[in-house]
């Protein structure tokens, strides 16, 4: 059989989710889609699919081959794309996820320059506050604030964030500038749904302090807390990123500054592969310039 057909159309089935949808991809016919999928299976030995009338669905074997199958045609491509006169010039497809707001100011702008740079590039982006399985959902890339906590992904590094405490100037003339961390249980706390009420670890003399705050204004996006600290309602607590045009318009404030969490980094993750495409590397290398602000 060929076993490189076999290939693309296992990893269209898996991102796809149904063998007639990864049929119209493949440009072929369901029943061929079928017997490929059949011949691949006796070939390997194992079942790569848990098939139902409904649905179609990854075993723990297939998870497994899939990345094995990713890898060797992403070497092919990038085998055959070294013979070629343009071989310096990336193409291809990447689906890239980051933050839905750190996304919007900074990675989409910087994938929309990187495409503009390389023409036979195509990039999907993917904007979610959730921590997506980047293999189970077929994204090449994703950019994440934070540790990384999975083990089966590189991360590098391109940056760091600072937390920060803000309150606008007008509300810091009314109630005064807090001195402490503890003062924070003392006022009004603008907050976000589905992030903890627990603000810190602030740094009091080299020991962590984290404080459990309460308020009368709760959102569940960072955009209009931002908005609602700014307009005076209260003190809110957000990355450097998400205030940074607010506090260069002068309209919020950093307080408590020597007390500051230990930044955040900013990664590009991507799943462990002895040898990356051409076009994830060149992009990596992208993001590494366009966060450099990030990098002080």
């Amino acid at each position: 059989m060929d076993k490189l057909k076999a290939m693309q159309a296992f990893i269209h089935i898996a991102e796809q989710g149904s063998l007639t949808a990864a049929a119209q991809v493949m440009e072929s016919s369901l029943p061929a889609m079928v017997r490929t999928l059949a011949g691949f299976e006796a070939e390997l030995g194992v079942r790569l699919f848990n098939r139902t009338t409904r649905r179609i669905s990854l075993t723990e074997e297939g998870r497994r081959h899939l990345e094995s199958c990713r890898q060797v045609l992403a070497t092919l491509a990038d085998a055959e794309a070294a013979l070629s006169a343009d071989a310096a010039e990336p193409a291809g497809h990447l689906t890239i996820t980051a933050p839905m707001l750190f996304g919007q100011m900074h990675v989409a702008p910087a994938v929309t320059r990187f495409v503009q740079q390389h023409e036979k590039m195509r990039c999907s982006m993917v904007l979610l506050d959730r921590v997506v399985n980047l293999l189970e959902e077929g994204i090449d890339v994703g950019i994440r604030i934070g540790e990384p906590e999975d083990s089966s992904l590189v991360a590098q590094n391109v940056g760091h964030i600072r937390r920060l405490v803000v309150a606008s100037p007008a509300w810091l003339r009314r109630h005064g500038v807090p001195k402490h961390p503890k003062d924070l249980l003392k006022v009004n706390c603008v907050r976000v749904t589905g992030h903890a009420p627990t603000w810190g670890p602030f740094n009091v003399k080299g020991r962590p302090l984290r404080l459990t705050v309460s308020g009368n204004l709760e959102f569940n996006q960072i955009a209009p807390a931002v908005a609602a600290c700014a307009a005076g309602a209260g003190v809110g607590s957000f990355f450097s990123y998400q205030v940074a045009p607010f506090l260069q318009s002068k309209q919020l404030r950093a307080v408590l500054e020597e007390f500051e969490p230990p930044p955040k980094p900013i990664n590009v993750v991507y799943p462990h592969a002895r040898l990356l495409p051409m076009r994830t590397r060149v992009f990596i290398d992208w993001m590494k310039q366009e966060l450099r602000e990030f990098q002080s």
